[in-house]
Order: C-alpha cells, then sequence, then structure tokens
C-alpha cells in the first residue's frame, strides 16, 4: 500500500513540470529580507560586502537579497536585527495582506516570526498586532525574534487558533496555516515522498476550523490572507472552497509582478468553487525559491 503522495502525483497539476523538477532538486538560495524597523537595505548591503558578502537584490520585492553564504547569520548585523533571514516565497504573504500603519492586525499563527516581524516592519511599529502562537515551544523562538528585530506593537498570545476570542475584531488577518509543508521540498529532501492521506486530512480538517474562526474574526470590509507551503489541493483551493461554501466571503485577485499559476477547481473528483482559480501558486521554479498558496479573502462591507 502506498504510504505517502509522492511529487509525481501533482504532475497533472504543475505547467513546466521538467522545470519544476530540476528546481525542487537545486539547493535553496539564502534570501534575506531586510528589516526596515532597524536599518535600510542600503545600509545593510554596504555593511555586509563590506565584510565580503556578495549580495544580489531580487527583482520583484523591495529589500530581498541573496547571499551566498550562510556565514551570514554570525554576523553583528544579524544579532542587531538589522535582517531576517527568509524563503523570497515566505514574504508574499504579508505582501499581498498589504498590511498599514495603524491598523489592527492579528497573525493567527505567528512563530517563528518571519511573517509577524514583516508585518510589523509594514506597519512601522503603528497600530497593535497580535502575535498568536498555541505551540508553546515556538513561543520562545518568536518572542526572540520579535526583542532582536524592534518589534514594539506586538503582543503575544497563545490561544488554539480556532477558539480564538471573539472581543476584538481586525481589519486583517493572516492565517499561515499548519500544512504538510511539501513546498520545503528544497530544504528538507525526505519530503519528496510525500505525506500520508491522513495526515493531509487531518490538516485540512483543522485548516477548515481555523480560516472559520479567521474570517470571522474579521471587521466588515477587512481582509484575510490564508496561506501554506504545500501543494496539496484539499489544504489549499479545497480549504478556501470550504470557507465560500459557509460564509458570504468574497476572493479577491492577486497581482504579482513574476509568473505563477492559478488556483485548481478540481482534484481527485472534487470540484471546487470557481472564485478559487483567484488564488495562486507558486511553485519552485517560479523564483527560484520554495512553494506556496496564498488566498486573498475580503469580508463584505
Amino acid at each position: 500500500m502506498k504510504e505517502g503522495r509522492g511529487l509525481a502525483d501533482y504532475h497533472a497539476l504543475i505547467p513546466d513540470w521538467e522545470e519544476f523538477l530540476a528546481a525542487c532538486a537545486r539547493p535553496l538560495p539564502l534570501t534575506i529580507r531586510i528589516n526596515t524597523l532597524r536599518a535600510t537595505s542600503e545600509e545593510v548591503y554596504k555593511r555586509l560586502t563590506g565584510k565580503g558578502f556578495s549580495l544580489s537584490p531580487i527583482a520583484w520585492a523591495d529589500a530581498l537579497f541573496t547571499v551566498d553564504s550562510a556565514r551570514v547569520s554570525k554576523t553583528i548585523e544579524h544579532w542587531l536585527g538589522m535582517f531576517y533571514i527568509q524563503e523570497a516565497v515566505q514574504t508574499l504573504p504579508v505582501c499581498v495582506l498589504d498590511p498599514q500603519p495603524g491598523e489592527t492586525i492579528l497573525d493567527m499563527a505567528a512563530a517563528p516570526g518571519g511573517k509577524c516581524t514583516h508585518i510589523a516592519s509594514r506597519m512601522r511599529n503603528r497600530g497593535p498586532l497580535i502575535a498568536n502562537e498555541p505551540v508553546g515551544k515556538r513561543q520562545p523562538a518568536l518572542m526572540g525574534n520579535i526583542n532582536r528585530l524592534g518589534v514594539l506593537n506586538a503582543s503575544v498570545t497563545s490561544y488554539r487558533g480556532e477558539s480564538f476570542p471573539m472581543h476584538t475584531h481586525f481589519d486583517r488577518v493572516l492565517l499561515d496555516a499548519p500544512c504538510s509543508a511539501e513546498g520545503t521540498i528544497r530544504k528538507e529532501p525526505s519530503l519528496r515522498d510525500g505525506a500520508t492521506e491522513s495526515t493531509i486530512a487531518r490538516l485540512s480538517r483543522l485548516q477548515r476550523r481555523l480560516i472559520l474562526r479567521a474570517y470571522d474574526l474579521l471587521k466588515p470590509g477587512g481582509t484575510l490572507v490564508y496561506s501554506t507551503c504545500t501543494f496539496a489541493p484539499e489544504e489549499n483551493e479545497g480549504t478556501v472552497s470550504y470557507l465560500l461554501s459557509e460564509r458570504d466571503a468574497l476572493l479577491g485577485t492577486i497581482a504579482l509582478t513574476f509568473s505563477a499559476s492559478e488556483g485548481i477547481t478540481g482534484w481527485n473528483g472534487e470540484e471546487y468553487a470557481p472564485e478559487v482559480s483567484r488564488c495562486v501558486r507558486i511553485y519552485p521554479h517560479h523564483i527560484d525559491s520554495g512553494g506556496g498558496f496564498i488566498a486573498h479573502i475580503r469580508r463584505p462591507a
């Protein structure tokens, strides 16, 4: 009996299949996101190149660079929180969320803090940011990164996401959901064998509970970004389609400055809401990074 769902199971879903396989087999580039709460891109570039590192800007993103050596994590600039080591694809959910200074924002599954600290930098430390992390052993990394990167507007909470209190409603919510993480295959080659069907089903059930609560926490007219780092349709379009069947949610289009794939509207005989084609799938060969899925969801005003 087949244990896991391997990459080959997604052959029919992924355009440019050979390019996809080739990208999955290459080492993942090391990328850093400049933390604009602590420094400018120009300052970090000058300091790191002066120490012998080679930095290359990423064309489609502000404040993102590839770096030639992992030794960059040992620098005083890293210790001072001038940058955060982060996969390029993992910066996209916050870009789609588009947080603004003065808003009230929730990061529903915040550890280890890459997206949370990115949100804070886009907010310029102005406006309440709730960084929620239910897993206790992940909280020290979250709080350490919040402190290192100079985030002043975040409060850390530890609620189960699906039962997050309804006392406050938010302008924007980020749900970077727990997932089977197939998109991180370039960091974890063992994922080539895939997650088991039972694991995918279990995660899908959790994601459905989380996305309902995330949506219910929005103010009228608010924005929810749902993201994962997996390829499994059940955890991506299936979860978003479930939300559309349960709530009056609206799916927005996502404008990217590079080529990506649209959401799929069916998988293994199950049909999803046609609107999920407005979601995006980013594969490793699109931007030489990991894989990801993003949905932009609005609550009617």
